[in-house]
């Protein structure tokens, strides 16, 4: 298993913004190299607003 496995990429269902760890979002204060599972509870979709729940686990074929 890679050490990256817990760098997981997630996707907002309503707008299919991909949060991906490995680059944040700068811009919301969130910095490169947070898990998802690390980021509060309250944070929300930078573009649409959706809370966390609607985001779901981008499975990667390697």
């Amino acid at each position: 298993m890679s050490g990256a496995n817990n760098l997981k990429k997630y996707k907002c269902r309503p707008c299919g913004f991909v949060y991906d760890p490995e680059k944040g979002v700068p811009a919301y204060g969130i910095e490169p190299g947070v898990p998802f599972e690390d980021l509060p509870d309250d944070w929300v979709c930078p573009k649409c607003a959706a809370s966390r729940w609607m985001f779901e686990e981008v499975k990667e074929d390697k």
